[in-house]
């Protein structure tokens, strides 16, 4: 098999990390590393093979769904595939897409977010002949479940620096979706964080207010959480919830606070109330994944981890950020690099 992977990549990838679920290694992949053009072995291409990424929101949500998109769309221009999408598929229906996408030939189902994963472990039993990733996920029981994790915890630290050095109250909002181990640890690292930077900057009774939707969709819920919160005296507002947080930024701006946007550039929206995000480079994780897999070393019975390290987050600017902020959200990523900071210390559990 003739391998695209530089020997970056592969001394990378059988570097041994922490292991996230009972009988799971786990790999950080490396710095974006991809293939030339994608082919595996024999006549068979890159565009040859049968992928499909199942996404649980809209590709325009600006945030989640969007990340996952742009990942799919880097692979079919720069390596040649034809990986296909469904949107807005619901938990009811997660199973029953799974099944039928397998049920079809097709070599790899991908999905977005850990929700997938129960599915996915149900129906890949059935199926040893398809790859399952689930993004975000992290149940590999299987030869053929290989989840990829970007460790979302490491972004909200760096999200959780912007708010803690731009709130003037120390009160910070902060919505999710739904609440699973991934979003309590990330929300957990962004709320610890920025009431710390609040507490030495000496505002005194920082805390932040934090809930789950429930709803990843619900706009009108989003709106209505936040606007409750703001009301109660925060003015930095931090929110993961796919459409549902686009309704909560849609409260901040009529309310005249600050956001920090999260999982892509959501500046975009209103760059005089989204002052600041912390973008996730799924482009160069996306291709990293697909072309291993491509190669035959996208390893089963294994999380795949990338994130601060690997260049995944991000951070973007608007000119409502002082210099000084940059400079703190740099000198926090390169103590993190050098293994000075330990972020599971924020877990709440």
């Amino acid at each position: 098999m003739k391998k695209f992977l530089s020997l970056l990549m592969v001394a990378a990838m059988v570097l041994s990390i922490s292991v996230l679920t009972s009988g799971c290694g786990s790999t950080a992949s490396p710095d974006n590393a991809v293939g030339s053009d994608g082919a595996s072995s024999g006549e068979k291409t890159a565009a040859d093979y049968k992928i499909v990424l199942i996404l649980p929101g809209e590709v325009n949500d600006q945030g989640w769904n969007a990340s996952n998109y742009a990942g799919l769309l880097a692979c079919n221009e720069e390596l040649g595939t034809n990986m296909e999408y469904v949107e807005n598929v619901q938990s009811a229906d997660f199973e029953s897409t799974f099944r039928e996408y397998a049920e079809r030939g097709y070599d790899m189902v991908m999905a977005a977010g850990s929700q997938f994963d129960e599915a996915a472990a149900t129906v890949a039993a059935s199926y040893p002949s398809t790859m399952f990733v689930m993004v975000n996920g992290a149940n590999c029981d299987l030869d053929n479940l290989s989840p990829l994790f970007p460790k979302e915890y490491e972004a909200s630290y760096l999200a959780g620096i912007i708010a803690g050095n731009l709130s003037q109250t120390g009160k910070f909002a902060m919505i999710g979706g739904e609440s699973n181990l991934a979003m309590e640890h990330l929300m957990s690292v962004y709320g610890k964080t920025a009431v710390s930077l609040c507490e030495g900057r000496g505002i005194s009774g920082a805390s932040y207010n934090l809930a789950y939707a429930n709803s990843w969709s619900d706009v009108a819920l989003g709106k209505q959480m936040a606007e409750n919160m703001i009301d109660e005296g925060a003015d930095v507002l931090f929110t993961y919830a796919n459409e549902l947080g686009l309704g909560a930024i849609d409260a901040a701006i009529d309310k005249g606070i600050k956001v920090v946007g999260y999982s892509s550039d959501q500046t975009t929206i209103d760059p005089n109330t989204v002052v600041a995000s912390v973008d996730f480079d799924f482009a160069t994780m996306y291709k990293w994944a697909i072309n291993a897999y491509l190669d035959g070393e996208l390893a089963g019975h294994m999380v795949h981890e990338v994130g601060i390290n690997e260049g995944i987050f991000v951070p973007i600017y608007t000119d409502n950020i002082s210099q000084e902020t940059k400079d703190a959200v740099d000198a926090a990523i390169q103590d993190y690099q050098a293994g000075s900071v330990d972020l599971t210390a924020l877990f709440d559990n």
